[in-house]
């Protein structure tokens, strides 16, 4: 990771951390950052350990996006935690921290293409769609640990394998 970049991060870190001690007339400690976040995740904010782990891959194909959403959308988390305690992970104080505050918008989810980060999918069916499961759900249904069922048509989804394919063609 090249340090310019990582500088880059920590100085909207410590932008936003000011912006959060002149707000709440107190001070917070610089929160770790990490780059150890695998998958779609761009970011998650370990709220005890005082910590922000980020998706390297990600960082490096949406650079402005992390620094100017990604860092204050997690150090939001983490001001949230100390000022509020235990409140839902986007309620009303994280969206208060986010657009007051940092003057963010308080979005929850990012929009960056994950094609280099997606894992392997499958394919399941339903009555009106084809949905791609992860590894991770498929592995669940195999092993019969839970059942997935579409949100539109409310059915079962059920893989669809090559030989359904072909038939259905």
């Amino acid at each position: 990771m090249p340090q310019s970049l990582i500088h880059q991060l920590e100085n909207s870190l410590q932008l936003h951390l000011k912006k959060a001690e002149l707000a709440f007339e107190c001070s917070f400690p610089t929160p770790e950052l990490t780059f150890n976040v695998r998958g779609k995740v761009a970011g998650k904010a370990y709220l005890q350990q005082w910590r922000i782990r980020l998706n390297p891959t990600l960082f490096i194909e949406n650079q402005q996006a992390f620094i100017e959403q990604v860092i204050p959308h997690e150090l939001a988390h983490l001001i949230t935690y100390h000022q509020f305690g235990r409140v839902k992970p986007h309620g009303k104080e994280w969206r208060y921290v986010m657009a007051n505050i940092f003057q963010c918008p308080p979005e929850i989810y990012h929009a960056f293409d994950v094609s280099s980060v997606q894992g392997k999918t499958f394919t399941y069916q339903c009555q009106c769609q084809t949905h791609l499961l992860s590894i991770r759900r498929h592995n669940k249904v195999k092993r019969q640990q839970t059942r997935y069922h579409c949100s539109l048509c409310g059915t079962q989804l059920e893989r669809l394998n090559k030989e359904k394919v072909i038939n259905s063609l």
